[in-house]
C-alpha cells in the first residue's frame, strides 16, 4: 500500500465505486471478485469510521 493520505470526500467515493463493483460481481456471480471488493468496502469503511458491512455469504462477518 502507498503512504498516500486521501481526503475523507475521496475515501467515500471510492466505498461508493467499491459497492459498485461489489453488486456487479454479485449479479456475474463472480465469488473472487465478490470477496476482493467485500475486503476493500470493509477496509474503507474502517478508515471512515463507519459500521463495517457484514458479508455472511463470503464468510466476512
Amino acid at each position: 500500500m502507498s503512504s498516500k493520505t486521501y481526503t475523507t470526500g475521496q475515501t467515500w467515493g471510492a466505498l461508493k465505486k467499491a459497492w459498485k463493483a461489489y453488486k456487479i460481481a454479485k449479479v456475474q456471480n463472480d465469488r473472487e471478485k465478490m470477496l476482493e471488493y467485500a475486503k476493500r468496502i470493509r477496509t474503507l469503511q474502517e478508515e471512515l469510521g463507519v459500521e463495517k458491512a457484514k458479508f455472511p455469504d463470503l464468510g466476512l462477518t
